[in-house]
């Protein structure tokens, strides 16, 4: 059952899209509506189908999801198979009745348009009545000991025959058993940093590369199913 808010005249949304950055809006948001003791809804917007998401985008939407419920956020909303982003936000924004938004900006991720000022103009212009909160934001990743990762790559995981190690492949292969997201230790030559795939139940997962060898346990099997002729 959602807390019961003191205030119903105002409500905000958080507007989050692919990239690590998601996790600082939601808790942004979540920061100003307890000072306003008022709603908070999160929305992503995607133009592709929700069931053409790739492992990444996945395993950000899960998270999203875990951390919504956390911190009980009335509800995270996703507009997917959507390409008019302005549209999806305006019409979210109607129905929830938000009063203020909040949005990242990156010149590296698709609300790039809004450092270039043309994505504000248009999204003033359709909810003139709405706040506007655009925070600043990166494509990097910081975990919580505050180790700073590159923008993650696809990547893959091999195991050794001999050793029986798992290390880390960046090209297809029919020996690759997971497939996921490599973040790389900013500041390293060495291939050190974390591992992000998606198991068989939809979970985010991670474990850690220390040159280009996995260091950490893999409990969950294999996420490439290998076909059977």
């Amino acid at each position: 059952m959602k807390k019961i808010r003191g205030r119903m005249d105002e409500s905000i949304l958080v507007c989050v899209y692919y990239g690590p950055n998601g996790e600082r809006l939601i808790r942004r948001g979540h920061k100003l509506a307890q000072i306003m003791d008022c709603p908070l809804y999160v929305l992503t917007v995607d133009a592709l189908p929700y069931d053409e998401f790739d492992a990444e985008k996945s395993g950000f939407v899960e998270h999203w999801k875990e951390l919504c419920e956390e911190l009980d956020v009335e509800e995270f909303i996703i507009r997917d198979n959507e390409k008019r982003s302005v549209r999806a936000i305006k019409e979210v924004a109607h129905t929830y009745n938000i009063t203020q938004i909040i949005i990242g900006q990156s010149a590296q991720n698709r609300w790039e348009e809004i450092t270039k000022g043309s994505f504000v103009n248009v999204l003033l212009r359709e909810i003139s009545f709405i706040d506007l909160h655009i925070v600043s934001v990166d494509r990097t990743l910081k975990s919580t000991d505050d180790t700073i990762y590159e923008k993650g790559v696809r990547a893959f995981l091999q195991k050794d025959g001999e050793s029986g190690n798992y290390h880390l492949s960046f090209t297809r292969s029919k020996h690759n058993l997971y497939e996921g997201i490599f973040y790389k230790e900013i500041g390293t030559d060495f291939n050190n940093g974390v591992f992000k795939f998606i198991n068989n139940k939809g979970k985010t997962c991670q474990v850690h590369i220390t040159e280009n060898i996995c260091t950490g346990e893999l409990k969950d099997p294999p996420n490439i199913h290998k076909s059977i002729h």
